[in-house]
């Protein structure tokens, strides 16, 4: 255990270190959220539209981050580097986890930017719930940064097909679930299909959380949807490095 912690520390700063020295692409992502937030906030009714929008936002911008983190791995085999690390004797569970932990923190950027953007507009921020909320997405992001590296594998040489995929399931997810427009009036079969969206619990609890309920059973049911997504994540991730 001590050697797999020692190895995915390794990996992280190796994956953080290039944000770190290139912060405009960090940047970059954080037009996207706040384009969305201009565009569709003044559409939904009610003075309370913030509290809805703001954590789907949230939520938002971490799925499109940690989808799209498996090209970064197509880019390292091109280039030759994944499999030079291949051959180091780091554990192949500690290359995913630490890759998948590195997403955390342009998501945790992303939020305090919104946060920052939206208080003075009259967002209400719980900051216990919001902290418990950024560590439930967080979970979810590691799971959703080894699939998205799973696929990454599996299009080895073909990058159209990861994002001919990553594409395909993205924007499905993110309105089944309800992140920019609510799905409570919808027809029955939207709903139905709802339920069976592991994010659609994800952002109730998110919602749940940032307007400061904690005790409660959507927040629960986000929080097993995010370990569910992270255990297969780390488990697909982890089998398909160790074939690579």
């Amino acid at each position: 255990m001590t050697t797999l912690v020692t190895d995915t520390i390794t990996v992280f700063n190796r994956e953080l270190r290039p944000v770190l020295r290139n912060p405009f692409s960090v940047i970059f992502t954080m037009v996207q959220p706040l384009f969305f937030l201009a565009l569709f906030a003044p559409l939904l009714p009610g003075d309370s539209s913030l509290q809805w929008f703001v954590p789907g936002i949230v939520v938002m911008s971490c799925l499109f981050g940690t989808s799209t983190t498996g090209s970064n791995l197509l880019y390292e085999i091109q280039t030759g580097s994944h499999e030079r690390l291949l051959v180091t004797p780091l554990r192949r569970s500690a290359l995913i986890i630490g890759r998948s932990l590195k997403e955390i923190v342009p998501m945790l950027a992303q939020t305090a930017l919104l946060v920052v953007v939206t208080v003075p507009f009259g967002f209400d921020l719980h900051v216990a719930g919001a902290l418990i909320g950024l560590l439930i997405l967080a979970v979810f992001c590691v799971g959703l940064g080894a699939l998205s590296y799973t696929l990454g594998l599996a299009s080895k040489d073909r990058e159209w097909m990861f994002w001919s995929v990553q594409q395909t399931l993205i924007f499905p997810l993110l309105l089944l679930a309800g992140m920019m427009l609510p799905i409570d009036n919808g027809p029955q079969w939207l709903q139905t299909m709802s339920k069976f969206n592991p994010l659609t619990y994800v952002v109730d609890a998110e919602r749940a959380l940032f307007n400061g309920t904690i005790a409660s059973g959507t927040v629960l049911a986000g929080l097993i949807a995010a370990v569910a997504i992270c255990l297969l994540g780390l488990l697909v991730g982890t089998r398909a490095m160790r074939r690579a």
